[in-house]
């Protein structure tokens, strides 16, 4: 599958601080803090930290993941080795992280699509962000919003859907085959496939 090329990826970094950050107890506002400055730093182990966000932030780690990889900006292959080696909920604060990182075009689209090929559907909702819509080519975003469908994963979290979706004859045709693969079997159509139809029919 093909990644479509733009420019570069440099400058996506925006150091804003992920609000929901606020919400960490003090102790894990500490330890993040740290943790960041290392990271930041690149000292040596900063990786560990990456990994025991999960441990210290709770159901914070996503976010407190993305502040980490933002602020060690690593390399394209310290991004792909953190995803590779990593549990589901790792790889997930990588996905989420791409937008933000200064990696080479395209160089996390084959980390998105091994995303793809997952029944996980938390990953699968990571992977249909910012960087897919950004980096996909057309035949590779169909699949993906088709893959979204297939799992369950609400298409709200499918970035530029609106734009990519719009007058687009072939994702009609995939979308209105699968409808009747749906009904021949006796299957409810899901309403986000009626909703993504919709917007096929608006003209660019």
């Amino acid at each position: 599958m093909t990644a479509v090329q733009p420019e570069t990826d440099a400058g996506a970094h925006t150091g804003r601080p992920d609000p929901a950050l606020s919400g960490l107890h003090a102790d894990a506002r500490h330890w993040l803090a740290r943790a960041r400055a290392q990271a930041a730093a690149r000292e040596p182990g900063w990786e560990l930290r990456f990994a025991e966000a999960g441990r210290r932030c709770g159901a914070l780690a996503d976010s407190a993941r993305v502040e980490l990889l933002t602020a060690a900006r690593p390399d394209a292959a310290t991004v792909t080795l953190l995803y590779r080696q990593g549990t589901a909920a790792e790889r997930r604060a990588v996905l989420l992280a791409l937008p933000e990182l200064d990696l080479p075009a395209g160089h996390g689209v084959p980390l998105v699509e091994d995303a793809l090929r997952s029944n996980d559907t938390s990953l699968l909702a990571a992977a249909v962000g910012p960087y897919a819509a950004r980096h996909f080519d057309a035949h590779t975003w169909r699949h993906a919003v088709l893959k979204c469908l297939f799992t369950g994963v609400p298409v709200a979290h499918v970035a530029a859907l609106a734009d990519r979706a719009q007058g687009d004859p072939e994702l009609a045709r995939m979308l209105r085959a699968y409808a009747a693969e749906r009904t021949a079997a006796g299957r409810a159509v899901p309403d986000d496939l009626h909703h993504v139809l919709a917007l096929t029919d608006k003209e660019r």
